[in-house]
C-alpha cells in the first residue's frame, strides 16, 4: 500500500485491514485519521497520507475524536522486521525513549543517535523523540479517561519531562485541555474514572480476525503457579500474571471475548478486554507493549493466511482457524529459562528463588526470578550460564536485539541445543518465520514459518515442543 492512489482507495472502502499501517490527514480540516475512519471521504486533493501518527502530529494535524487513529494496533512491519528501523520502533513502544533517552536507544541499536535520528526520519517522517511523543500523549488519554489519578500525576506517569509540555502536547495532538479531554470518557466521563488501586482497564486493539482459544489453551497449558493463571470455561477465560517492570511492578489480566459472530471462529477486528493493576503508573505503556507481543496482537493475518492458504495441506486449516496467531512472551529472559529447564523446572524456580509480591493477588504470589538471581542458584551446568549470559549482556533478548546475534550467542552456551534455541528466537524474539531443526517445513511457507506450526498444532499434527 505504499502508492498513494491505492491507499485511497483503502480509505474509501474504510479498510480496517490497514488501520495501523498507514494514517490520512485532510488537510482542510486539520485532522488525521485511521483508514477505517466512519466519517465522510474528503477529496482526493486534500488528503496527505503519513507512516505514523507522530509524522502527521509533526505536521501540525490533530488526532480524529471519531476513529481515535492513537488508538490503532501497532504496524505489523515493526512487529516482525529485523533492521534497525523496526528494531527501533519496538524499543520506543517499550518505553526506553522515556527511561534512557535518544542515546539510550542508539546505544541498544548499535548505531549513533545521528544515524538513528536519519533513518527514522527518512523512512517514517518523524524521528524518535516525535515517535515517543506521540506515544506519550496516547498513554496519558488513557490515564485521563480510564482513572482517577491527578492530572499532575499523570502529566509524569505518561514520560512528560514537566506539566507545562504535557499540557501543551495534549493540545496540539487531541485540540483539548487534559480536563476537557477527561470530561468526555466514554460511559460517564471522569465520574466513571477508576481508582488507581482498581486496576486501568484497556481495550488491546487487534487486526483482522483473532483466535483466541488456541492462545489461552497454549497459556494455560504453560502456566506456572504463582506467576500466572487461567480461569473460566473455554470462550470466557481470563489470563492473569504477574509483570516484572521497570519502575515496578504489574499484574495483567486479559479477557477471551466470546465469540459472538454466527458462522465464524474468530473475532474480525476489535479488541481483548484487559486490566492492568500496577505499582508505578509510568509502567503503563511498556506493560501493554509486553501484552500485545505476548498475545501477537500486531501481526498481519490477512499477509499471514494469504500466504498459508494457498498451499494445499495448509489450506484447511487456515480456513478452520482465520487468524491464529503465534504467541509472543511477556519476559523474553522469563521465556529462555522456560525453554530450557521446562514447565516443572520452572516452576521450582518460581519457589525457591522468585520474588514474593508485596501485595499477592489470589493465587498470583511472585515474579519470576530475574537472571541475576538464577546466575548465583545456577552454578556451572546450563541454567548457570544462560542467566549469566542474561544478567550480564552478553546475550540480549529485548525487543530491539538483533535475533540472528542474538542466536549465534545462545548456541555457544553449554547445554543449549538448537531446538531450545528455535523456541526462544520464535517466542521471546517474535521470530514470525523460524523452522526448528529437523522439521518439514517447506520454503513456500515463508516467511511465516513459525505461523504455519502453530496451525499443525493447533491441528493436532505436531506436538508442542514449547511444553517439555
Amino acid at each position: 500500500m505504499r502508492d498513494e492512489d491505492s491507499r485511497y482507495e483503502a480509505v474509501r472502502s474504510r479498510d480496517a485491514r490497514f488501520d495501523g499501517e498507514f494514517f490520512f490527514a485532510v488537510e482542510t480540516t486539520g485532522i488525521y485519521c485511521r483508514p477505517s475512519c466512519p466519517a465522510v471521504t474528503p477529496r482526493r486533493r486534500n488528503v496527505r497520507f503519513f507512516a505514523t501518527a507522530a509524522a502527521a502530529q509533526g505536521s501540525g494535524f490533530r488526532a480524529c475524536r471519531r476513529c481515535r487513529p492513537d488508538a490503532v494496533p501497532g504496524s505489523a512491519a515493526w512487529n516482525v522486521r529485523a533492521d534497525v528501523v523496526g528494531r527501533a520502533m519496538r524499543l520506543i513502544g517499550d518505553g526506553v525513549v522515556d527511561r534512557e533517552g535518544v542515546a539510550g536507544l542508539a546505544c541498544r541499536l548499535g548505531y549513533s543517535a545521528r544515524q538513528v535520528q536519519r533513518q527514522l526520519t527518512s523512512e517514517l517522517g518523524a524521528g524518535p523523540v516525535a515517535l515517543a511523543r506521540a506515544q506519550r500523549a496516547h498513554t496519558a488519554r488513557v490515564l485521563l479517561q480510564t482513572t482517577g489519578l491527578p492530572v499532575t500525576e499523570i502529566a509524569f506517569a505518561s514520560g512528560f519531562a514537566s506539566v507545562r509540555q504535557f499540557n501543551d502536547t495534549i493540545r496540539a495532538v487531541y485540540a483539548a485541555t487534559p480536563s476537557e479531554l477527561r470530561a468526555a470518557a466514554p460511559r460517564g466521563g471522569p465520574a466513571a474514572a477508576l481508582a488507581p488501586s482498581a486496576g486501568i482497564p484497556l481495550r488491546l486493539a487487534h487486526r483482522g480476525p483473532y483466535q483466541a482459544g488456541p492462545v489461552l489453551d497454549l497459556l494455560a497449558r504453560e502456566a506456572l503457579p504463582g506467576v500466572e493463571e487461567v480461569s473460566g470455561t473455554p470462550g470466557d477465560r481470563t489470563y492473569r500474571r504477574t509483570l516484572r517492570l521497570p519502575h515496578g511492578t504489574g499484574i495483567a489480566a486479559v479477557h477471551e471475548r466470546p465469540v459472538t459472530q454466527r458462522g465464524t471462529a474468530a473475532h474480525v477486528g476489535g479488541w481483548l478486554d484487559a486490566r492492568l493493576r500496577l505499582t508505578d503508573p509510568r509502567d503503563l505503556t511498556t506493560a501493554v507493549q509486553r501484552l500485545r507481543r505476548l498475545f501477537d496482537l500486531d501481526a498481519d493475518p490477512y499477509a499471514v493466511d494469504e500466504r498459508l492458504g494457498a498451499d494445499p495441506r495448509l489450506a484447511p486449516l487456515v480456513a478452520a482457524r482465520p487468524g491464529l496467531r503465534s504467541p509472543g512472551a511477556a519476559d523474553p529472559d522469563e521465556l529462555a529459562v522456560r525453554a530450557l529447564v521446562g514447565r516443572a523446572a520452572a516452576g521450582e524456580l518460581v519457589r525457591s528463588r522468585g520474588k514474593a509480591l508485596d501485595a499477592p493477588c489470589g493465587s498470583l504470589t511472585h515474579l519470576f526470578p530475574e537472571p541475576a538471581a538464577l546466575a548465583e542458584a545456577g552454578g556451572d551446568g546450563p541454567l548457570g550460564a544462560l542467566a549469566t549470559a542474561l544478567a550480564d549482556g552478553t546475550v540480549r533478548l529485548d525487543v530491539g536485539a538483533d535475533r540472528d546475534d542474538a542466536e549465534q550467542g545462545l548456541l555457544a552456551l553449554p547445554g543449549m541445543d538448537a531446538r531450545t534455541v528455535a523456541v526462544i528466537r520464535t517466542r521471546a524474539l517474535g521470530d514470525p518465520d523460524v523452522a526448528p531443526p529437523g522439521t518439514d517445513v517447506p520454503d513456500t511457507w515463508r516467511p511465516w514459518r513459525s505461523y504455519a506450526l502453530h496451525h499443525l498444532r493447533a491441528a493436532g499434527e505436531r506436538d508442542e515442543e514449547e511444553n517439555r
